[in-house]
């Protein structure tokens, strides 16, 4: 099975996401949820605790530079999560569209090993995760203050979330009706032309993307662009001045 790739960009678009039953589920169907996760970019809650771990830089983040592994991390079954629904043709379809540049990732490291991250969908003004995993404690809640972080510079204006979890309501997560979700989800894309048919897939997710993750991606990783000539202000881009930017008030 084969996941079109504007097929899925468009069910992002109109608030629909795949899923599959398990990990070796050959099938894929798609959901639409009554109550919605979302996580308002300047309502992140970060412990004292947390703060002083991203204040040290205890992991090594960056963006795009293993999209594929951390793909493979989160399909990896654990002991708290003997299976996950990426199977097969969501891992792949999730690929695809990192190479066509709407799928997004940030890695946490330890060293030279990939310990935790999440990855997801940027489309205009709005990012779908999909998925976050850690190998080492609060890699992947590090990863998200990272990701709200650069979502802020980028000027992005909603991070879906999908489905609550303890997890994300610990971090400022918010649940509110579909209703509510699908007016700040048409604001978020409501200028991406996917009308445009398969001309919209060279576009890639845009420039509030661009700002987000391209900082983070240098040049390490093949395949990846550098920041643009054009985009001359990085932005936040160590654990310091990624917990002054989401602390700051306004």
């Amino acid at each position: 099975m084969t996941i079109d790739p504007l097929l899925l960009l468009q069910a992002y678009a109109i608030g629909v996401f795949p899923m599959s039953d398990d990990r070796q589920a050959d099938d894929v169907y798609w959901v639409e949820p009554k109550r919605r996760a979302i996580l308002p970019l300047h309502g992140l809650h970060l412990s004292r605790s947390l703060s002083k771990k991203i204040r040290q830089d205890r992991f090594r983040v960056t963006a795009n530079r293993a999209f594929a592994g951390i793909v493979a991390l989160c399909a990896q079954a654990a002991p708290d999560r003997p299976s996950t629904w990426i199977n097969g043709p969501i891992e792949r379809a999730y690929r695809h569209l990192h190479e066509l540049g709407f799928a997004h990732s940030i890695e946490c490291w330890d060293g030279d090993e990939l310990v935790g991250g999440l990855y997801g969908v940027a489309l205009g003004g709005a990012f779908f995760g999909e998925s976050m995993v850690s190998r080492r404690t609060d890699a992947s809640k590090v990863a998200l203050a990272w990701l709200v972080a650069r979502m802020r510079f980028g000027g992005f204006s909603l991070l879906d979330c999908q489905f609550m979890t303890d997890h994300l309501r610990s971090m400022g997560a918010q649940e509110i009706s579909q209703r509510d979700y699908l007016q700040l989800l048409g604001v978020a894309v409501g200028d991406v032309p996917l009308g445009a048919g398969d001309a919209a897939l060279s576009a890639g997710s845009g420039a509030a993307a661009e700002l987000a993750f391209a900082p983070l991606a240098g040049d390490a990783a093949a395949g990846t662009l550098p920041l643009s000539p054009s985009l001359t202000v990085a932005g936040p881009l160590s654990g310091h001045s990624i917990v002054q930017l989401l602390t700051q008030t306004s």
